[in-house]
């Protein structure tokens, strides 16, 4: 299998340094990259204590990752080097994670590594290393558009990680490379095999790094003793239903574990961290057609500035897990807002909503940005707005 990061001059005088977190994935990275000759340095990243994360005793985050990538470096034939950066993961991931969820918000930690400690503090070690490029075990593709690279979905739209990576800037793209972009999950599995490495059939993380019984809760009760305050659980026509354990426990969208039974489905539908309330109602009151977005990184060749007042077209993805749908971007007084065709259900503010060129394989990334706060139909939107107001002034006198 070729192998070519589009980097000048010959491989055996091109470093790269390959990210791996001990999984199949960067680990055949290294293999690739190894057979085809450049000289390549393994880092791998100690980025939390397990047994701290989960309040469980236990060895540190990756003790079994951090051994596994030293095995298949070994087994490659590759310097490699691990890195203390629980420090700054806790700084630039954890804790802001543990704020956005005591806020009422659905963060997406994954995309703040990949900006922080992945593509900015360890793309900078890379270059302190005399790295021509970071490699990674992302399935996404980049080639170069233009002056700067750009981002594509990959071949295995199944793998597609593309909604992790928005937040990925022209001068980073540039730096990075992404080798598992034209194959598919299989064709990894089977060149980890060829390569005779030891994790050939170690199966993928399904959990947030550092959360991986998946109990989000009980890491931020840990970190935010004071979060899982008790409040009252609402209807979203203003009747009071019942108490609560702390908004931690919700996230909107949920149906099952509310704890009221009212003869007919209810899902949350609004968080409100001031109030320590969680807003419920019917299915109808989750679906939002408007999202305000903060934070946007823009990847497109046309200036954000420069879209024009009807806004554009282009593809929307609010879930890693769901294909991008057709939708309109606009840019008012500097603020970015996207309008959703068909509409989506269960949004929930601190999520990502990334940009796409069309739906596809192939389809290029054009950035994307933090759902900062979504309107529902018009009914539910006015019914939220009355609540909300209402109990404010209560409230304030």
């Amino acid at each position: 299998m070729r192998t070519s990061l589009d980097l000048p001059g010959s491989p055996d005088r091109t470093r790269v340094v390959v990210a791996m977190s001990g999984g199949v994935d960067s680990s055949v990275v290294a293999g690739l990259l190894k057979k085809a000759g450049y000289d390549v340095v393994g880092v791998t990243l100690q980025l939390y204590d397990h047994g701290e994360a989960t309040h469980r005793k236990g060895a540190c985050c990756a003790g079994q990752d951090i051994h596994d990538a030293r095995r298949v470096a070994e087994t490659l034939g590759i310097p490699h080097y691990v890195l203390d950066y629980e420090e700054r993961f806790k700084e630039a991931v954890i804790d802001p994670f543990a704020d956005s969820y005591a806020a009422g918000e659905t963060p997406v930690p994954c995309i703040a590594c990949n900006q922080t400690v992945k593509f900015a503090d360890l793309l900078g070690t890379a270059e302190r290393l005399g790295a021509d490029a970071l490699a990674t075990g992302h399935y996404v593709r980049s080639e170069q558009h233009g002056d700067h690279r750009a981002l594509y979905r990959p071949v295995d739209l199944d793998r597609d990680q593309s909604y992790f990576l928005f937040a990925t800037t022209p001068a980073q793209l540039d730096f990075l490379r992404f080798p598992l972009g034209n194959m598919t999950k299989a064709e990894t599995r089977e060149a980890a095999r060829s390569f005779d490495l030891p994790i050939a059939e170690k199966s993928d993380s399904q959990d947030i790094c550092f959360v991986p019984s998946g109990g989000y809760a009980d890491v931020i009760r840990k970190l935010k003793p004071g979060a899982a305050e008790p409040g009252e659980i609402v209807h979203i026509d203003g009747r009071v239903l019942g108490r609560h354990e702390g908004i931690i426990n919700y996230t909107i969208g949920q149906r099952r574990g509310i704890g009221i039974a009212l003869g007919k489905p209810l899902y949350v539908v609004h968080l409100d961290p001031e109030g320590r309330r969680v807003i419920v109602g019917p299915r109808e009151a989750l679906e939002t057609g408007r999202l305000h977005l903060r934070g946007v990184n823009w990847l497109g060749d046309t200036p954000l500035a420069e879209i024009p007042a009807g806004g554009i077209e282009l593809h929307a993805r609010v879930r890693s897990t769901r294909p991008p749908m057709p939708a309109r971007l606009f840019i008012e007084d500097g603020k970015v807002h996207v309008d959703l065709v068909a509409g989506e259900a269960g949004v929930a503010p601190g999520q990502a909503c990334v940009f796409y060129d069309s739906d596809g394989a192939g389809a290029r990334v054009l950035g994307g940005g933090w759902i900062e706060r979504s309107e529902h139909d018009a009914e539910s939107e006015t019914a939220l707005r009355k609540l909300v107001s209402r109990d404010r002034a209560v409230a304030a006198l």
